[in-house]
C-alpha cells in the first residue's frame, strides 16, 4: 500500500474511532436483577454511566468495532514511514473558513472595543504552553463570545495569524465536514483553529472527543464557541470529560457592563444589564428595551437552547419528563413560561410590598407635600383595594398567559437546566432565631430581561378600568412608585449576587428576624467575623435606613451566631460618607471594586 493511501486510510479510521465510544460494559446484579453500566477508565480514574437495557447491544457493538478499528490503526501506522509528508496547497473547504485577509478584515471590527475580564483566560490558553485540551467558550446570545475571539485573533502577531482559522458553522454542516476540513488545515501548518457556532451541528455531542483526541492532542490550539451552553456541559460530561477547558460569558456584571460599554450607572444596568449590546456605545443595539425584543431573546437565546441540546444529547434520551412537552411541540413554551413565571411572582411580591408596607406611607407624605402637584395618595387610592386588584390582575395574567400545563416535576427541571446556563442563580436566605429555617433567593442573572418584563407586566396593570379612572398625573405618579420599588428589590438582589460571587470562601446571605432583617451578610467562618449591611436604592441619607444595623437586640443574635460584626454599611445611590458608626456607600462605587 502507497504512503498516500496509508495516509487516507488514516484520517478515516481516525474519524470513525473518535465518532465510536470507548471503554467497556460493566454488568451489576442488584436483587437479583441485572443492571448495565458504560464504564470509562481516564487518567486512572473510573466513570461509570447507567445504560438502559434496549440500549446495551448497540453500545456492545460500538465498543467492539472501535476496538477493531484502533487495532487496524495501530498496524497502519507501523508501515507508514516517518519522513512521509503530503504537501498540498491551500484546498477549497467544505465548510466556511476564513484565513488571510478574510481573517484580518473580521478582527478589525472590534479593535476599539474593550476586554472582558475572561479574556486573560482565552488569551492564555491560546498564547500559552500545549495542554491537548480544547477550549470552549460558551454562554446565551450577545454575550461577547465571537468578539473574544476576534480580539484573540487582532492581538496575534503577523506569523501567529498566518497560523490561524476561523470556521463558522452552519446547521448543514456535519462533524465529517469539520473533520475534512481540519484535516487539510493541519496539512498546511495552520495551528490555531476557531470554530464558531459548533453546537449547531446535530452530531456535535456525540462526536466532540474528534477535536480533542485527533487534533488538540497533535498540537493544534482549538477554541470551540456556541450559544448552545447546556449542550457544551453535556459534551463535557461525555465526550469532552477532562480534555477541555471551560469559559462561560453569560454572566456579565455590573463593572464590566460600565467598563466595557462604556455605560454608568445601576438604574442603566437594572434596564439593559445582560448582554453586551446597549444603544450602539461599544457595542450593538440593546437586546431588551420592548417587551417584544426581551421575548424573542427568551424564546431564541434560552429556550431554543434547551431544546435542541435535549434534542441531540443522547438521541433525545435526557428529556425525562419534558419528553411529552416535546413530542407536543410545547417544549419551547414551556419554557418560556417557566421564565415568566418567575418574573411574574417577583412582580407580585414586589408590588404587594409596595402597596403594603411603610414605604407607601412615607410615598404619600412626601406627594402630599409636594410644592408644585400635591396629591393625598390615600384619597386617590384605596390601598386594600389595589393590594387585592394587583394580587388578582397578576394571577389572571398567569393564568390568561399559560399555553401549557406545566407541573412542579417540569417547572423544577427547566429551572435546573435554568440554572446550568447561568441564567438563574440563588442566594441563601437565613433566620434568626430560627437557625434550622433556610430558603432561597431567585435572582435572574439577566438585570434587562427581568426589568423588561416587570415593567411590561405594570403598564398591562394600569389599563385596568380602576386605574384608568385616576388622573394622567396621578397613574403616572403611582407608575413611577411601583418602577422606584422595582428597581430597589432588583438592587437588592444584584449586590447579593454580585458580592456573593465575589467572595467564593465567606457566606453571603439575607438574614431575617422576627421583625425586620438586614438586607445582606457576609460571614467569615474562618475568622468568625461578619459585616452587616443595608441597601436602599434612595440617594439621601436618612438615620431610619440604618435603624436595624443598631439595633442592638438584632446584633446581638448576630453576632452569638456569626461572630463579632466588624463594620456596618448602607449601600444607596447617593454619594459615600459616614454617619455615626455606619459607613455609607455609593452602589456604583461598591459593584466596580467587587472582583
Amino acid at each position: 500500500m502507497e504512503p498516500t493511501e496509508i495516509l487516507k486510510r488514516i484520517e478515516e479510521l481516525e474519524r470513525e474511532i473518535a465518532l465510536l465510544p470507548s471503554g467497556s460494559i460493566a454488568v451489576k446484579r442488584i436483587n437479583d436483577k441485572e443492571y448495565y453500566y458504560h464504564r470509562i477508565n481516564e487518567n486512572g480514574k473510573r466513570r461509570e454511566t447507567y445504560v438502559d437495557f434496549d440500549k446495551v447491544d448497540k453500545l456492545r457493538l460500538q465498543i467492539e468495532k472501535r476496538k477493531a478499528l484502533a487495532k487496524e490503526l495501530k498496524e497502519l501506522k507501523r508501515l507508514l514511514p516517518k519522513t512521509s509528508k503530503i504537501k498540498t496547497e491551500l484546498p477549497t473547504f467544505s465548510t466556511y473558513v476564513r484565513v488571510g485577509e478574510q481573517l484580518d478584515s473580521m478582527a478589525a471590527t472590534v479593535a476599539k472595543y474593550k476586554k472582558r475580564a475572561c479574556y486573560a483566560a482565552i488569551h492564555n490558553y491560546v498564547f500559552g504552553e500545549q495542554q491537548d485540551k480544547v477550549f470552549i467558550l460558551y454562554g446565551l446570545r450577545r454575550t461577547g463570545k465571537t468578539t473574544l475571539i476576534r480580539q484573540i485573533i487582532l492581538n496575534m502577531k503577523p506569523e501567529e495569524r498566518q497560523k490561524a482559522a476561523f470556521i463558522q458553522i452552519k446547521s448543514s454542516d456535519t462533524l465529517s465536514d469539520v473533520n475534512a476540513d481540519l484535516r487539510k488545515l493541519e496539512a498546511n501548518g495552520y495551528q490555531y483553529i476557531f470554530v464558531d457556532e459548533v453546537t449547531l451541528m446535530e452530531d456535535f455531542i456525540e462526536g466532540a472527543a474528534l477535536f480533542s483526541d485527533i487534533y488538540a492532542g497533535s498540537g493544534m490550539k482549538l477554541v470551540l464557541s456556541g450559544t448552545d451552553s447546556l449542550g457544551f456541559i453535556f459534551t463535557k460530561h461525555e465526550q469532552l470529560y477532562d480534555r477541555c477547558i471551560m469559559l462561560h460569558t453569560t454572566f456579565i456584571p455590573y463593572r464590566e457592563f460600565e467598563n466595557v460599554l462604556g455605560i454608568q450607572g445601576i438604574d442603566n444596568y437594572i434596564r439593559y444589564g445582560g448582554t453586551m449590546s446597549i444603544s450602539g456605545v461599544n457595542y450593538n443595539d440593546s437586546t431588551f428595551t420592548t417587551k417584544q425584543s426581551t421575548d424573542e431573546y427568551i424564546d431564541s437565546a434560552i429556550a431554543r437552547n434547551i431544546q435542541h441540546s435535549l434534542k441531540y444529547y443522547q438521541d433525545g434520551g435526557h428529556f425525562r419528563n419534558l419528553y411529552d412537552l416535546y413530542e407536543k411541540g410545547e417544549l419551547t413554551s414551556a419554557i418560556n413560561r417557566v421564565v415568566e413565571d418567575i418574573n411574574h411572582r417577583f412582580t407580585k411580591e414586589v408590588l404587594t410590598r409596595t402597596f403594603t408596607s411603610h414605604d407607601l406611607s412615607l410615598s404619600a407624605r412626601n406627594l402630599l407635600h409636594d410644592r408644585e402637584n400635591p396629591v393625598d395618595l390615600y384619597q386617590t387610592v384605596d390601598k386594600e383595594a389595589v393590594t387585592a386588584t394587583l394580587k388578582s390582575m397578576l394571577d389572571i395574567l398567569d393564568k390568561e398567559e399559560q399555553k401549557v400545563e406545566i407541573d412542579e416535576t417540569h417547572a423544577a427541571q427547566i429551572k435546573e437546566y435554568l440554572a446550568m446556563l447561568d441564567l438563574l442563580m440563588e442566594v441563601d436566605l437565613q433566620y434568626l432565631p430560627h437557625v434550622n429555617r433556610h430558603d432561597r433567593i431567585t435572582v435572574i442573572t439577566q438585570p434587562g430581561l427581568r426589568y423588561a418584563q416587570a415593567t411590561a407586566l405594570v403598564n398591562s396593570m394600569l389599563l385596568d378600568e380602576q386605574f384608568s379612572a385616576l388622573s394622567a398625573v396621578e397613574r403616572n405618579r403611582i407608575l413611577e412608585r411601583i418602577l422606584s420599588e422595582i428597581k430597589g428589590r432588583m438592587m437588592e438582589d444584584i449586590v447579593l449576587l454580585e458580592t456573593k460571587l465575589a467572595n467564593p470562601d465567606k457566606d453571603v446571605f439575607q438574614l431575617q428576624f422576627a421583625v425586620g432583617e438586614f438586607d445582606m451578610v457576609v460571614a467569615d467562618p474562618k475568622t468568625l467575623t461578619c459585616e452587616i449591611f443595608e441597601i436602599k436604592y434612595n440617594k439621601e441619607v436618612v438615620s431610619a435606613q440604618y435603624r436595624h444595623l443598631t439595633d442592638e437586640e438584632k446584633c446581638a443574635q448576630t453576632e452569638h451566631r456569626y461572630g463579632k460584626i466588624t463594620d456596618r454599611t448602607v449601600i444607596y445611590r447617593g454619594e459615600t460618607t459616614e454617619l455615626e458608626d455606619v459607613r455609607y456607600v455609593n452602589v456604583e462605587e461598591y459593584l466596580m471594586q467587587l472582583g
